[in-house]
């Protein structure tokens, strides 16, 4: 379906904010829950005036021309439609690439050849993927709804250093092809991982200090 288990919005939004991208490409876009995500926590979380002014590139790759919807151009700034293997190669880097519930719809050589243009163009990735996909079929007429394969951490350890998010459903994994941006993303990680594990008192009260902006 193009939308997303939804245990997995609140650590990727917190992931995107905390790396405050210039540009994101999201790939597989769907309804477009996380270019509005994007747009509203890099361009409106501090902002006090210019309401409706775009200050952040964010772009989408959509392989089904019917889920390009006036809602989906509303969002992103551009929608390239075709297969992202062929369109990754035409366009520019990018500071994020997002590959949101996109691997399990790919069997593994189609998902490695993705991955690995995405590392190209993608100073960072953020990858999610169901840990245990459930079999679907056609969804809207979009053959490309299927599920046709599982992934592990292992195989997505093996394209480069991966740091991942704790997330019951989700297998949520951060990338990149330079060494120096993992490394410094590592504390950002790790506190999140602990904050999940914290009691959910001490998160609340720890998020109202987290949370705090000029509103």
């Amino acid at each position: 379906m193009p939308s997303s288990q939804f245990g997995q919005v609140s650590p990727i939004t917190w992931l995107i904010h905390e790396i405050d991208p210039q540009s994101v490409l999201d790939i597989g876009p769907g309804f477009g829950k996380y270019g509005f995500i994007s747009r509203e926590y890099l361009e409106l979380w501090f902002r006090t005036t210019d309401y409706a002014k775009r200050t952040r590139r964010i772009d989408a790759i959509e392989v089904f021309e019917p889920y390009v919807t006036p809602l989906l151009r509303s969002i992103y700034d551009e929608v390239h439609v075709g297969d992202a293997i062929d369109i990754l190669p035409e366009l520019p880097v990018y500071d994020l690439v997002l590959l949101i519930d996109v691997l399990e719809h790919m069997d593994k050589a189609n998902g490695t050849r993705l991955i690995t243009s995405a590392l190209e163009k993608g100073t960072l990735v953020i990858v999610s993927t169901p840990k245990n996909p459930a079999p679907q079929g056609v969804h809207f007429g979009n053959v490309h709804e299927r599920h046709t394969s599982a992934w592990t951490k292992r195989e997505l350890n093996a394209f480069t250093p991966a740091l991942f998010l704790h997330e019951p459903q989700s297998l949520i994994a951060l990338l990149s092809s330079s060494k120096d941006r993992i490394i410094e993303m590592q504390p950002t990680i790790l506190f999140m991982n602990v904050y999940h594990n914290m009691p959910v008192p001490v998160r609340r009260l720890l998020s109202l200090r987290l949370a705090s902006h000029p509103h």
